[in-house]
């Protein structure tokens, strides 16, 4: 019997970036039919090596091999055209253009004279959405898409060409539990089809749900590859942080002082309504619920983006108006955004101008911006919240995720708000930056800091919080104290449950 051989593999991968040796010799392979987790710490180098697969970088040194054959892929179009797809982390869509352009750009089908076949391209996505079971169309705007549905927009340009590996870079960070369900679908048909599936999640319950090998890297280095079946979470965490964790419950240790903010029978059209709640200084107050429950809509009116239609929002007692971002700013509520690329980040700046971007104007020292001041606020929080990066002059484009994640906290933290919205703190953030980030949120309510955090992810919302609002189609169904909250009833709370309906 022939020896089945890998759908693709890499060897002796080398890529280095000024000041940062990203990649250390790493190989890798995928065997056709077979799903392949990559895994490591943010800044570990997967998302590189990814891109080096994918034709978006070069690699200083190695070979990349598709089917025993040695080749060279110069963008991404070349790669998709070797059977290469990649699915970002970050989404990289034109907004303006339609659903069928976005999946076909580049390749759009033609009639004569080189125009542009439409029934042909919409017919043919269509048919790519049927298979995802998606609630929109061809035709519709990707502008007009909540993050969710452009992941899966992202997903469907993977079912357009005959791939022989297809890399999914956390896919199901902005997916309901629903979508889930249907990409993991997605993925299992794929695989029927003899598909090497590279996947790369810091999500151990999904890693452990799909996949059949697990690779780990560590600061460029590859550490080894276990199979799935016969290893578990400690080893894989260990094998990427070489330290074990400990993300058990975490309970307050220090007095909850006054209210700091209030919102009072909060309104704001279709998207949520009549909601009130407090929070103290001191507290982490969680708000959990499905995609679509209001959750980002209530922080977004609490920083001035969106206008609420009723309702009272009160900080230390006293009624305020916020009727935009610098408003809310200026009295003390600051938001780090659940999309960080869209609306926390200047890609094209420094990390040192980003993290004092809101600041800028209160740096002077004279005519100039006060460059020391600058320096000083980015070092001290680059130490803070660990930041990887060779220092304050490098592009944040550059970063790994996870440390584009830590800049925007620092940015608001450097602020010293009142009042602290976090919307999916640790979306896309591996699970040594992730314990770092939720003992940094503790650290902040024992300074008194009123905190909200919003989560998808229950054991994050369960760990942080002191208390839990449980919302449910954009109403608050329930709160809890973080005594008497267990799974199962958090669970009931935000599918719609009632204490009475349970009952």
């Amino acid at each position: 019997m022939t020896e089945q051989l890998p759908a693709l593999r890499l060897e002796g991968i080398v890529k280095t970036f000024p000041g940062v040796r990203a990649l250390d010799k790493v190989s890798f392979s995928v065997m056709p039919g077979e799903v392949h987790a990559l895994m490591g710490e943010n800044g570990a180098g997967k998302s590189t090596l990814m891109k080096v697969l994918g034709g978006i970088h070069q690699p200083d040194e190695g070979s990349i091999i598709v089917e025993e054959t040695p080749v060279v892929m110069t963008s991404p179009l070349q790669a998709k055209g070797k059977g290469i797809v990649f699915i970002h982390q970050e989404l990289s869509l034109a907004e303006e253009l339609t659903v069928a352009e976005n999946i076909y750009l580049g390749e759009l089908p033609k009639k004569s004279f080189g125009r542009v076949d439409w029934k042909t391209l919409f017919d043919r996505t269509d048919a790519i959405l049927a298979k995802l079971k998606v609630g929109f169309t061809a035709r519709t705007r990707v502008g007009d898409l909540s993050i969710a549905n452009q992941q899966m927009v992202e997903i469907a340009r993977a079912l357009t060409v005959d791939a022989k590996a297809v890399i999914f870079d956390e896919p199901t960070a902005s997916l309901t539990d629903a979508e889930k369900v249907v990409l993991f679908d997605v993925i299992a048909d794929l695989k029927t089809h003899g598909v090497g599936i590279i996947y790369i999640s810091h999500r151990m319950e999904e890693i452990f749900r799909i996949t059949d090998r697990i690779s780990v890297l560590r600061d460029g280095q590859y550490r080894g590859t276990l199979t799935t079946a016969e290893t578990g979470e400690d080893e894989i965490t260990q094998l990427m942080i070489g330290r074990k964790l400990d993300l058990s419950r975490n309970a307050s240790d220090h007095e909850i002082g006054d209210v700091a903010l209030e919102v009072r029978n909060l309104s704001c059209g279709r998207l949520f309504k009549d909601i009130s709640f407090e929070v103290r200084r001191g507290e982490v107050v969680g708000f959990y619920g499905l995609v679509g429950a209001g959750r980002t809509e209530i922080a977004e009116t609490l920083f001035g983006l969106r206008e609420p239609s009723r309702g009272q929002i009160l900080l230390d007692g006293e009624e305020t108006v916020i009727h935009s971002p610098a408003d809310a700013i200026a009295k003390g509520i600051s938001l780090v955004p659940e999309d960080r690329k869209g609306q926390g980040l200047v890609l094209g700046m420094n990390c040192r101008d980003n993290m004092t971007l809101p600041q800028v104007g209160d740096l002077k020292a004279g005519p100039f911006v006060a460059e020391g001041a600058e320096i000083a606020i980015f070092d001290q929080y680059r130490d803070k919240l660990d930041i990887r990066t060779p220092g304050w002059r490098q592009l944040v484009g550059n970063l790994s995720g996870g440390n584009q994640q830590k800049i925007v906290i620092g940015k608001w933290l450097s602020m010293h708000p009142k009042v602290l919205i976090v919307d999916e703190p640790t979306r896309g953030i591996d699970v040594g930056s992730k314990s770092e980030i939720h003992n940094l949120i503790r650290d902040l309510a024992r300074q008194g800091y009123a905190v909200i955090v919003i989560s998808s992810e229950m054991p994050e919302v369960l760990h942080v919080s002191d208390r839990i609002v449980a919302m449910y189609s954009g109403e608050i169904i329930r709160s809890f104290t973080s005594k008497e909250v267990t799974e199962d009833n958090l669970i009931q709370a935000i599918s719609g449950i009632t204490p009475d309906k349970a009952a």
